[in-house]
């Protein structure tokens, strides 16, 4: 959830986060003591500027600060951290002239909030990242916007710089929402090719990949940067009584022997008994994953490769594993499923590509 705070110094800087606040009504104004008055829509606070500083960094994601750029570099540069938690800073000079993305452009929205700012303000927005200002693909931001997750994050910042350099890069995909970009205007340095033993090609200097697969190959792992869509839905046959464990290990086996990402699980899909099944519900708790369940009349009308009789004698319904997880993914079973005796069976499909 994002949580913006605004800290103004002058009275022309207070009136400037009040005009942002009309506009993000769940902000939080943060002025000094000295101008303490009635006004309810601004917190007051006596600790130094530095202290407060930390606060924000401790407990907000985007934190806007509407003072000089060179006095907010000394300030926040104690508690400097990573790209990868470091909040959206934005500047904001006492005109409102300037809107700049200080720190956290990409992963934390820094650009994308200081462009929202700019057009409150009227303003002129200041973006310094490379792949913004050459308009290219920001590498750190595929896929983003659908919850995609990036193994090999080690390889970023190398393939951002080739990117930026245009260096012949190659893309592939096989899995996952396919509009991530606009394939009408890729930069030209950049292909997509149909095998992953394209990538191969010394030509290509970096690779993005964008699968659940698990990807072995040491080549393409050195020079490639991995997405992880939510693309599989793993359905559960379990009883009353299967154990937490249990799921957990089926689950981890089923994806392990077929190479499949656990980034990549979406869902976990089973049937509607009526009431809750407490392994399946902690479980899913413990991984953050939603839950879907359908009823025995639906699933009873999936077409599966291994309907079971004596399934269908106790639950009503000739699949539980393969039939929910194909009506969740409305996709195409990749893994039949597996059994894991004495009560549970696991399938895996894929979404369909959008």
């Amino acid at each position: 959830m994002v949580k913006i705070a605004i800290m103004a110094i002058t009275k022309k800087g207070i009136e400037i986060a009040k005009t942002l606040k009309k506009n993000y009504y769940d902000a939080d104004i943060f002025v000094p003591i000295k101008f303490l008055n009635g006004d309810k829509s601004l917190t007051f606070y006596s600790d130094p500027v530095s202290l407060k500083i930390e606060y924000l960094f401790l407990n907000y994601t985007s934190i806007v600060l509407i003072f000089s750029l060179g006095a907010v570099i000394r300030l926040i540069s104690p508690y400097l951290k990573d790209k990868k938690t470091d909040p959206a800073v934005i500047v904001i000079d006492d005109t409102a002239k300037f809107v700049i993305s200080a720190l956290s452009g990409h992963l934390g929205g820094a650009n994308e909030l200081a462009l929202r700012l700019s057009e409150i303000l009227n303003s002129i927005p200041v973006i310094t990242t490379a792949a913004d200002v050459n308009k290219t693909i920001s590498v750190d931001l595929v896929g983003k916007k659908f919850d995609w997750s990036i193994d090999g994050f080690e390889n970023v910042t190398k393939v951002s710089a080739m990117m930026v350099n245009e260096e012949k890069i190659g893309v592939y995909q096989d899995s996952g929402e396919k509009n991530w970009w606009n394939l009408n205007e890729l930069p030209k340095n950049v292909t997509i090719v149909s095998s992953l033993e394209d990538l191969l090609d010394n030509d290509f200097k970096s690779c993005l990949i964008i699968t659940d697969r698990v990807i072995k190959n040491p080549m393409l792992l050195k020079k490639s940067v991995i997405y992880r869509p939510k693309s599989l839905i793993i359905g559960i046959g379990l009883h009353w009584d299967t154990t937490k464990d249990t799921i957990e290990k089926g689950i981890f086996t089923t994806l392990e022997e077929n190479d499949l990402s656990f980034k990549s699980v979406k869902f976990i899909s089973s049937m509607d008994k009526g009431k809750r099944v407490k392994g399946l519900d902690v479980y899913c708790k413990e991984k953050n994953f939603g839950i879907l369940l359908f009823p025995k009349e639906q699933l009873n009308e999936v077409e599966v490769p291994n309907p079971s009789d004596v399934v269908g004698k106790y639950e009503g319904t000739y699949s539980v594993s393969e039939a929910s997880s194909i009506l969740a993914s409305n996709g195409i079973l990749i893994v039949p499923k597996r059994k894991f005796p004495p009560d549970l069976t696991v399938a895996i499909s894929r979404v369909k590509n959008t």
